[in-house]
């Protein structure tokens, strides 16, 4: 009986499941309703793919150091792949250069890192997921136009990124250029940092609406800062005058919008890059290469008979 009993458990043992893998995944700050869609699409990657994760955050979008000290207190724990959504191009590189000697492959989150300055510190992005951000802004000039036309004069402010980060750059430089090529009577007389803030972005409009009490148009690199934007914008009395784009298309734009306040936001998807960032390094880890070092989800722009009419089908992934 007894030997009958040890086979037993040494055939339980064998027959027990591989441990399933396990991902880091380091946002920026939850707070912001892009995040918090990315982290929802990365839960339901995980369950779809059959991994574990642990995900961290930082109190904000600025909280730079404390996100490399998140980030090596993550590699304690030893990941089977660490995804990153860095605050800049240059804060997390120690970090991921240590990932890398442990031999845990990089996961660049919505384009934060630029590979030739991460490729200069010694760190290999094994891929970088998000939306293109040099197109999403240009998407926002071209609806723009579409709404004002290509004859179209007066003053237009733009809104930046916190400061040296590469998306909030990428948006900007995306917006302005294609507005000059299609519209060069609308004049981009600003392009000023907002720092991903609110309160920032509605100080800079007020300021601009001052200078520029003629301005028509805003466009802010994230949907927060757009949402400041156009509280100034309606606080001034010109809530029919000056359009308003952001991008995101988190849900307090999509709120926002469908009040008929917000005039537009270029939807970024979050939803969907959290969720097949995971799907595929889950297939990275199974042999299969991703497609190249970037991979592009779709934009959208969302505006009030776009969510009203509910037949876009790409709605599914606004979150």
């Amino acid at each position: 009986m007894l030997k009958k009993l040890t086979i037993a458990a040494l055939l339980g043992v064998f027959a027990m499941p591989a441990q399933a893998e396990t991902y880091g995944v380091l946002m920026k700050t939850l707070s912001n309703p892009f995040w918090g869609a990315m982290e929802l699409g990365v839960r339901e990657g995980a369950d779809a793919a059959g991994v574990e994760y642990y995900l961290q955050a930082v109190e904000s979008d600025q909280a730079a150091e404390p996100q490399l000290n998140v980030c090596n207190t993550m590699l304690e724990r030893k990941p089977d792949a660490m995804i990153t959504a860095a605050i800049n191009s240059t804060i997390l590189l120690p970090c991921l250069k240590r990932a890398n000697d442990m031999g845990i492959p990089v996961v660049d989150l919505d384009g934060n890192l630029d590979h030739k300055i991460a490729a200069d510190a010694g760190v290999d992005i094994a891929f970088s997921i998000g939306s293109d951000n040099v197109a999403a802004g240009a998407q926002g000039a071209e609806w723009l136009v579409g709404q004002l036309g290509a004859d179209a004069k007066g003053p237009v402010l733009v809104i930046e990124g916190l400061s040296g980060n590469i998306t909030g750059q990428k948006r900007a430089t995306g917006f302005a250029d294609k507005l000059k090529e299609l519209a060069p009577g609308l004049e981009v007389v600003a392009s000023l940092p907002g720092d991903w803030d609110r309160g920032k972005a509605a100080n800079i409009t007020n300021d601009t609406l001052t200078a520029h009490p003629e301005l028509v148009a805003v466009f802010a690199a994230n949907d927060g800062m757009a949402l400041g934007a156009i509280e100034t914008v309606y606080a001034a009395g010109k809530g029919d005058q000056v359009i308003v784009i952001g991008v995101d298309g988190n849900s307090d734009a999509v709120k926002s919008i469908k009040s008929g306040r917000l005039n537009a936001s270029v939807a970024q998807l979050p939803y969907l890059v959290g969720k097949q960032a995971v799907e595929m390094v889950k297939e990275m880890k199974g042999g299969k290469a991703p497609d190249g070092d970037w991979i592009y989800v779709p934009t959208m722009v969302l505006t009030k008979s776009v969510l009203d009419a509910g037949t876009e089908p790409m709605l599914e992934y606004v979150k």
